[in-house]
């Protein structure tokens, strides 16, 4: 059975780090067996240790939430020295037998599939699923029922066999699962009607999952004990729940913040106005203030996701302001554009009639009004008197001028 770290510490899974390091502190105190004097002193303070060391460390805290385990529960995966001893020279030089034991029920995966706002909120889903489960008619051991298993004679009950066999290094014991009880040390001789021997039968499950705030695409909820039931009275295995998000349709996801794009207009941009943002929660209202620029971003705090272990908090949500540029315009529009390009003194294109359009005549660059002289005269002229040129007919008259040169 997996060991529960939180309650081990006293604290809750969202506890923060403060908290997970005074409650081991205050407990290393209370149970170091140099302090305290009581027979199972000494255990105590190993399990504080242990849960100390998986809590503190973010990334092994991660994959215990998740998984219920991080890699190998309470050691480094090894047996102790009586089954390593066991596994080289027997049971007899080791000291004692190990028992037979029925084997655990497989492990089993659900995909749910929640909502973005589910995610980041959090909420509580229904599951069902097809399941072996422990037979009602034997209570699992497989047996009909006014009758019991009884101990595999060819193993003694152990759920293994053992031969010997002369090396050059001497005697050497080979170990393997008893053929005839398949490892359970036990036999069913008349066996279950229902379950057929097996001790359990497929059933249909339904169980409620409670979704944390702040989960994303791809974490899995480990559900100890709610996989398959282990065959004739084994332990059930885990029930994972993978986790699938659907994406939102304005909202973009990257850990804890939140990105949303807002497309202003040249005139909002310029002048402010106020937008309304999706959040989680519903629309809010934000104001673009006078001259944005494109690119702006706009940081509202506290409207992100949730973290995951970490209660109260929360990251944010950043608004990119991305300015609109209309790319056909009305009479209207075009007359006060270039009022304001005038005012600006800005070079815009003058718009090409239809019969240029036909011709493929590009418009030429339109200059703002030219500014005039003190004397109120434009700038540029030369007295005001027109510029004339002699013709080759000897007549004299205006001459044709385009863009400041004499044709």
């Amino acid at each position: 059975m997996a060991i529960d770290y939180y309650a081990t510490l006293g604290v809750d899974r969202g506890a923060s780090d403060s908290d997970i390091k005074k409650a081991y502190r205050r407990l290393a105190q209370q149970w170091h067996p140099d302090v305290n004097q009581e027979p199972d002193a000494a255990v105590r303070f190993k399990e504080i240790n242990e849960a100390y060391q998986v809590l503190s460390d973010p990334e092994r805290r991660q994959r215990y939430d998740l998984f219920g385990t991080v890699g190998s529960e309470g050691g480094t995966g090894f047996g102790g020295f009586a089954d390593i001893f066991d596994a080289f020279f027997g049971a007899a030089a080791a000291g004692a037998g190990r028992r037979g034991r029925p084997a655990a029920g497989s492990d089993l995966r659900y995909d749910l599939r929640i909502t973005f706002e589910e995610a980041i909120l959090g909420t509580v889903k229904e599951i069902e699923f097809p399941v072996l489960a422990r037979c009602d008619t034997c209570g699992g051991n497989g047996a009909k029922p006014g009758t019991q298993p009884i101990t595999c004679p060819q193993c003694n009950g152990r759920g293994e066999v053992r031969g010997v066999r002369q090396t050059m290094l001497g005697q050497m014991i080979n170990v393997t699962t008893c053929p005839r009880c398949k490892g359970d040390g036990k036999i069913v001789e008349t066996p279950c009607d229902t379950c057929h021997g097996e001790g359990r039968v497929e059933r249909r499950r339904t169980l409620q999952v409670t979704i944390p705030p702040g989960i994303d695409e791809g974490h899995q909820i480990r559900l100890a004990n709610e996989g398959e039931a282990g065959p004739r009275s084994g332990p059930a295995g885990s029930l994972y729940v993978a986790v699938h998000v659907a994406p939102h349709p304005t909202l973009k996801r990257e850990g804890t913040e939140l990105i949303y794009e807002a497309s202003v207009g040249i005139a909002q941009a310029a002048l402010g106005t106020t937008i309304l943002v999706p959040t989680v929660e519903g629309e809010e209202s934000v104001e673009v203030k006078a001259g944005t620029q494109p690119g702006t971003e706009i940081r509202l705090r506290g409207k992100g996701v949730p973290y995951l272990r970490r209660a109260g908090q929360r990251g944010d949500l950043h608004v990119l302001v991305d300015i609109e540029v209309p790319q056909r315009l009305s009479r209207e529009q075009r007359a006060a554009l270039e009022a304001y390009a005038d005012a600006s003194d800005e070079i815009v294109s003058e718009q090409a009639g239809l019969f240029d359009r036909v011709i493929g005549k590009k418009p030429a660059p339109k200059r703002s009004k030219a500014r005039r002289g003190a004397a109120g005269e434009p700038a540029g002229s030369a007295g005001g008197g027109a510029t004339t040129a002699a013709t080759p007919g000897g007549a004299s008259g205006s001459a044709d001028v385009e863009d400041g040169t004499a044709a």
